[in-house]
């Protein structure tokens, strides 16, 4: 499956590039010696952190059948939980724990839920990954747990109240690939209509973790985000008029 990057005419998200790539890293958590993040980044990431406001709660969702990164993606985000007592992690099988998934609404492993958390009761904003955060990835991840501590969207006023007038729910599914460095926008633009809105939930899915759901959806360039399950589609890193006009398209109106 051989999937092509598209370029925004906008400018990028702040990111590490691949200095977490997915390529090479193998085994089980528990036996592996080696940390994924090195010294380098890690103080880049607890610098990042002394931003965080409110506490944050990482859900994870394993499988034990067919799921080749959830080791690694345990692995990586319980590295990051650790550089800030502000960031939880939570673990749970997806099978297992069904209803726990379904309460997410988490059906693809590795998934991974950033709500906000406040004293024992979690926030669940809608924002999700399915598959592993790796590549330019990871600072989407990074970005996102600033983006849910400090539960402010950031996004303009126009949008906001668009947002909050919405009477259907709306589902945006954000596919990615690890080297794609235009992909962050995408998914943190779409994360931070997830947290402004109840209606909205947005889910970055990485196209070659689930190929039968990114051939289903015609995904041939990344970022795409399909909205609705296909009842829109945008392809590309795009400013937030233009994903709201598409949102607005695609409830036919």
């Amino acid at each position: 499956m051989r999937l092509a990057v598209v370029s925004p005419d906008n400018h990028v998200l702040p990111r590490w590039g691949n200095s977490f790539a997915r390529e090479g890293i193998q085994g089980d958590i528990s036996k592996m010696e080696t940390k994924l993040l090195n010294e380098e980044v890690t103080g880049q990431v607890q610098q990042i952190f002394t931003d965080l406001k409110e506490p944050v709660e990482m859900l994870f969702f394993s499988q034990k059948a067919n799921c080749e990164y959830c080791d690694d993606t345990l692995q990586l985000i319980d590295e990051i939980a650790s550089l800030s007592d502000k960031i939880g992690l939570s673990v749970y099988d997806i099978d297992a724990d069904l209803a726990i998934a379904q309460q997410y609404k988490v059906d693809k492993a590795p998934g991974i839920v950033i709500a906000g958390r406040d004293g024992d009761q979690i926030l669940d904003y809608g924002v999700r990954f399915a598959g592993i955060p790796s590549g330019h990835e990871f600072s989407s991840l990074i970005h996102d747990l600033i983006l849910v501590s400090g539960r402010d969207s950031g996004l303009s006023d126009e949008t906001r109240q668009f947002l909050s007038q919405l009477d259907q729910p709306v589902l945006m599914q954000v596919f990615v690939t690890p080297t794609c460095p235009y992909c962050p926008r995408a998914v943190v633009l779409a994360h931070q209509m997830a947290l402004e809105s109840p209606m909205v939930e947005a889910e970055m899915v990485e196209a070659m973790e689930f190929p039968e759901l990114s051939n289903r959806f015609g995904v041939s360039g990344v970022p795409q985000t399909t909205i609705n399950s296909g009842a829109g589609t945008v392809v590309g890193a795009v400013p937030e008029d233009y994903l709201i006009a598409e949102i607005r398209q695609s409830f036919g109106k």
